[in-house]
């Protein structure tokens, strides 16, 4: 009798920094295990896949970027089912589950999911497994791992019902089950609401664990500068009873050695390197093995190569440093910089206020040499790194990262295209303890990436920020080959930056502020360090930097240069009619973009047209200290002056009144409230705007509850209500964010 084929299912994904391509990967990889045939594909990949006519289940798994955009490799997708000359019944016959990956840090959390989610319904499809919404800011794993956990049968149940044709007889049994599954506490996430299973009670409890993992998490500091484009963090675990996942009963006395003999066992203190119980004598649930794919050689070459600028230099801008100057004083407060790039000498680099850019950094050469030596690579550093897929690899949809050029040395890959400060993810972890000789080490670095050790990892692994190399530290006996890090580090991104500054008033100019960002040490991390942008552009300017008070120089009579690109933003940007009124807040260094605007203002009103009406300006700023990091004081106090700026509402969240009794404001959410009869005014019966920029994870919800506090009151409605008329400001783009985590 022929073999019956293998149930088939079929896995698309939208990527911007790999995440969703990983995990996308992780679940094609795992279907064999589970008797189930995945086809993978990337959401652009048109060729590869026809939703007009496929007959078997679709898993999306999509992240979000920028303002909750679609990754690049799913444009194309989004825009095509958007389509309106689509039929309400055009995929009817359609059964999709759907994996959302964002963090609530931002304003548009999960949109690229939800908008593919809601339109494949309007659509007609049918959802077979409940979507899930996976939170980077709080950890992806708390909603990856229980989703990931309960897909398999419900993909078995789709199939069986597609098959059967999706009889009322099963039908019926599929809402029967919905009715007795439990409901997910989390907002966000909904388990498997369509079969109850085994598994179902496995992902409850490992959601309740991540969940308390998540709490016991220690916040990594975090500015502008070098957390937006933060790196991934907590990644994929594709680990269940039945699906490839390795279960390890290794106990404390056996792993711990001497380190535990004598001690009382309510004296064991855990860390990095070691646990206590229950964690060091539970057994382990760790992430299925990652399949190797990449062949990696070394080629010794004649000549060195020149380490001087990205691997895209030639489609970048390369502008000097012409200014630096440090903005704040003491040592109660970060540093902050004002830096003015150079643009004058090429005529298409052109901005208009709102807009940022790029910067493109290295790694820091001494951790560069530091890994190196730890692979025992430093003398072969100046080698030309040639990168194949392996013939045996049985990755599905393998290639090698479009990110690592071939025919450039190990220095280069290693300073330029990888980001070796980012945070491991599990799957990483958990092929490193497939390097590590020492059997303490390999326990613990299990325990890291297991589910039970979920709050072990967020606090002393992805809390604290720590990158490969202080790993490979803390762990001597773990050696890793180069192909394993060039599987698994991301790519070095960019760092985005606001412009600072109106070409109106500084033409051939570009400004932006920054804090230099300083991780203290902690465990793992003996000594403290910066942040790798702000640290690197600390370092190029530190010898010409201009402190407040002393008169302005160029920094350099041979200014360093740095590699940057533009990016437009069409809609953070002041109301095309200057009539119209608007609200600016701004802590810190959120300020930074509407200096610009304000610049651009009292330009074109002494330039352009001194007769024309110009709405009100309102500007709420807060810093620590009045007399430490009261940035550009001397400017916002001077638009005042000239009218620019209608109100300037400061408040300093450190400096104590002298007359405590004033009960003066502290944050900027409290001087909102004050002025919240002009706030509603502007915002509900002038048609005006409001723009919000800085930290996402405090100041921009704080705000946001404060604005639907304020609408609530002004119109006398209830919650929802309020928040209705705030999303519908968002959706008529008057009310705009410029944040990040």
């Amino acid at each position: 009798m022929p073999c019956e084929a293998k149930p088939r299912f079929v896995v698309l994904y939208g990527s911007q920094k790999g995440q969703a391509q990983s995990i996308a990967e992780g679940v094609a990889e795992e279907a064999e295990g589970h008797g189930l045939v995945a086809d993978l594909a990337c959401l652009n990949q048109d060729d590869k896949y026809n939703l007009e006519k496929e007959t078997a289940p679709v898993v999306f798994i999509v992240s979000t970027t920028g303002e909750g955009e679609p990754p690049d490799n799913a444009h194309h997708f989004v825009k095509r089912i958007r389509k309106k000359t689509l039929s309400a019944d055009h995929y009817k016959h359609l059964s999709y589950a759907l994996l959302a990956l964002g963090d609530t840090n931002y304003a548009d959390f999960c949109n690229c999911g939800k908008t593919i989610e809601r339109r494949l319904q309007e659509l007609g499809a049918k959802q077979f497994y409940a979507s899930g919404y996976a939170d980077d800011g709080t950890g992806l794993e708390v909603v990856i791992d229980p989703w990931l956990e309960g897909l398999w049968d419900a993909i078995k149940e789709a199939v069986s019902k597609m098959a059967s044709d999706r009889t009322p007889h099963l039908k019926e049994n599929a809402e029967d089950s919905a009715k007795e599954a439990p409901h997910s506490s989390a907002p966000d996430v909904q388990l498997n609401l369509l079969s109850i299973t085994d598994h179902q009670q496995n992902c409850q409890s490992v959601k309740a664990d991540s969940k308390s993992a998540s709490a016991a998490a220690s916040p990594s500091p975090s500015t502008a500068s070098d957390a937006r484009p933060a790196p991934p963090a907590g990644g994929p675990v594709f680990s269940s009873q039945s699906g490839g996942a390795a279960n390890v009963s290794t106990s404390a006395s056996e792993t711990q050695g001497e380190v535990d003999a004598g001690v009382p066992r309510d004296a064991l203190v855990a860390s990095l390197t070691s646990s206590v119980p229950p964690l060091s004598e539970s057994s382990l649930n760790v992430p299925a093995l990652p399949s190797p794919f990449l062949d990696v050689s070394l080629h010794e070459v004649d000549t060195l190569e020149q380490i001087d600028g990205p691997p895209n230099k030639q489609a970048l801008r390369e502008v000097p440093i012409s200014k630096a100057v440090q903005l704040t004083t003491g040592d109660s407060v970060k540093t902050a910089l004002l830096l003015e790039l150079d643009i004058s000498s090429d005529p298409t680099v052109a901005y208009e206020p709102g807009d940022s850019f790029d910067a493109f950094c290295p790694n820091r050469p001494a951790e560069v040499d530091d890994l190196l030596r730890r692979l025992g690579l430093l003398k072969q550093k100046h080698h030309h790194v040639k990168v194949s897929l392996r013939k045996d690899t049985n990755k599905k949809g393998a290639q090698v990262p479009s990110y690592i050029p071939q025919d450039v040395s190990l220095q280069f890959l290693l300073t330029w295209c990888l980001e070796i400060r980012s945070v491991p993810k599990k799957a990483f972890l958990r092929a490193l303890v497939e390097h590590t000789g020492d059997q303490g080490h390999r326990r613990r670095m299990q325990e890291l990436c297991s589910k039970q050790g979920a709050a072990d990892y967020n606090l002393y692994v992805r809390g604290p920020g720590l990158g490969l190399l202080e790993l490979l530290t803390a762990f001597p006996s773990c050696s890793p080959p180069l192909s394993l890090l060039l599987e698994h580090l991301p790519k070095l991104q960019p760092r985005p930056y606001s412009a600072a500054s109106s070409c109106l008033r500084h033409p051939g100019k570009l400004h932006f502020v920054f804090n230099v960002v300083e991780f203290p040490a902690c465990s793992g991390r003996p000594a403290g360090s910066r942040g790798l942008c702000t640290g690197w552009l600390f370092d190029l300017i530190n010898p010409g930097l201009v402190f407040p008070g002393k008169s302005e120089s160029s920094v350099s009579p041979t200014p360093p240069k740095i590699h940057i690109r533009l990016r437009p933003n069409c809609t953070f940007r002041p109301p095309s009619d200057p009539s119209l009124p608007f609200i600016m807040v701004g802590p810190g260094t959120g300020v930074a973009p509407f200096i610009g605007f304000l610049q651009q203002r009292e330009e074109e009103k002494r330039q352009k047209n001194p007769e024309a009406v110009f709405g009100e300006t309102w500007l709420f700023f807060g810093c620590r200290h009045r007399d430490g990091d009261y940035l550009f004081r001397e400017e916002l106090e001077g638009f005042v002056s000239s009218g620019t700026l209608s109100h300037l509402k400061v408040c300093f969240s450190r400096d104590e009144g002298k007359d405590k009794e004033s009960a003066q404001p502290r944050y900027v959410q409290h001087n909102l409230l004050l002025n919240s009869r002009h706030v509603a005014d502007i915002l509900l019966r002038q048609n005006g705007y409001i723009y919000v920029c800085g930290d996402a994870k405090n100041m921009a919800k704080d705000v946001n509850e404060t604005l639907v506090e304020i609408i609530k009151a002004e119109l006398q409605v209830d919650v929802l209500e309020a928040m209705k008329r705030l999303a519908g400001l968002r959706e008529e783009k008057r009310y705009l964010q410029d944040i990040w985590g």
